[in-house]
């Protein structure tokens, strides 16, 4: 994906050396993590954390020079896993685990996510060999959302680190990268394949809050091809560990509900690459706040070769900016104040007042009555 051609033995020795080289990262951004409280999501770890490489590595961030476009992009590439494996541990509370020599781009990843200073970890090869398919299928998908956000970053020069941050950022949104993790939460909602006539009626009549996640593609039409595989995937690692999980039921039993609805025929809804990923990842081990997580693991490698391909062309680089067809109002007056209609928020009485709390419940949003309120400001409420 980087070169446009597979490599030979030598090239592909190099690359390899290459990655294992640039897997660790700098001692003292291990502090950057301990500004995270406990459980707080690993992508909004992982948006700050990557967008912060940069004050670490800004040695090489010259775009216009070869050799510094391919130092950053071999970094990203191989300090991806290790910041995702680093974002999981600060979420849950345990030390950093470092990579080891000797394993795999996926083995590394799976030892940093699992191992711990007093329990050793074993990497299961299905698992690993699961991971690496997994990240092949996620690896690179023309401009959607968060490619064309690379894109449009990368535009304006910003360094690679910056860009792939902004990445991160679009992937996170539930209708793009975050739909693996709402199908999960889908399967969970339904239940048993008994309840999904009543969920398919539910989808039909748009009942409020009822949708179908992992259905349907702004581009296929029909069904999505990387689906296919990741069915075929999630199959093959249920039979070969014996794994048995009732929403692999529930999935197919919806799939083909769906698949024989003319009402989700007509609008061209057939199962993308999300519907079957959530579950392939679950039966290997990885926890469902790390599912977004692992497809910008995936995708990372697409984007770096997106910002190059841009970046080379030099010539013909150009800042992006969309065109926007302004449709409001047309010129208008501008009104005295004492004339003009309230079009703001507000709020009718001091009862409905929201006040921002501060000391130990820092971050709280309190509601208090001006009879309430007390004469002097303490510690528990804002001045």
């Amino acid at each position: 994906l980087l070169n446009g051609e597979l490599p030979d033995r030598k090239d592909k020795r190099r690359f390899v050396e290459q990655i294992e080289s640039e897997y660790m990262v700098h001692e003292r951004f291990k502090d950057f993590f301990k500004v995270f409280r406990m459980n707080a999501h690993p992508m909004a770890i992982m948006v700050a954390a990557t967008g912060s490489l940069s004050a670490y590595y800004h040695d090489n961030l010259d775009w216009s020079k070869p050799d510094d476009r391919e130092i950053c992009a071999m970094r990203l590439i191989a300090k991806m896993p290790t910041l995702a494996a680093m974002a999981y541990k600060s979420h849950i509370g345990e030390p950093v685990v470092y990579p080891r020599a000797g394993m795999t781009y996926a083995e590394n990843f799976l030892h940093m996510m699992h191992a711990t200073p007093t329990k050793a970890y074993k990497v299961n090869p299905i698992h690993a060999r699961a991971i690496d398919k997994f990240l092949i299928l996620h690896a690179d998908h023309e401009q959607n959302a968060s490619t064309s956000t690379v894109r449009i970053a990368g535009s304006s020069q910003a360094n690679p680190f910056a860009c792939i941050a902004a990445g991160i950022a679009s992937l996170w949104g539930p209708a793009h990268g975050g739909a693996n993790e709402a199908v999960i939460k889908m399967l969970n909602e339904i239940g048993s394949v008994e309840n999904i006539p009543k969920f398919i009626d539910d989808v039909k009549n748009k009942r409020s809050g009822i949708r179908l996640m992992g259905f349907g593609h702004r581009v296929y039409k029909n069904y999505d091809p990387r689906a296919q595989y990741m069915r075929i995937l999630c199959n093959q690692i249920f039979e070969q560990l014996e794994y048995d999980d009732p929403q692999l039921q529930v999935a197919i039993a919806l799939e083909r509900a769906a698949l024989h609805d003319e009402y989700f025929k007509k609008r061209n809804l057939y199962p993308n690459v999300d519907f079957y990923s959530g579950i392939v990842l679950r039966a290997v081990g990885i926890p469902l706040e790390m599912y977004t997580v692992m497809f910008a693991l995936g995708r990372s490698l697409g984007w770096i070769t997106q910002w190059l391909e841009l970046v080379s062309a030099e010539s013909a680089m150009r800042i992006g900016r969309p065109r926007q067809l302004y449709r409001g109002p047309k010129q208008r007056e501008v009104q005295t104040i004492a004339s003009r209609q309230s079009g703001f928020l507000h709020f009718d009485d001091a009862d409905e007042m929201p006040q921002l709390g501060t000391g130990r419940n820092s971050g709280a949003v309190r509601r208090i009555s001006s009879a309430k309120a007390p004469a002097g400001p303490p510690d528990s409420y804002a001045r």
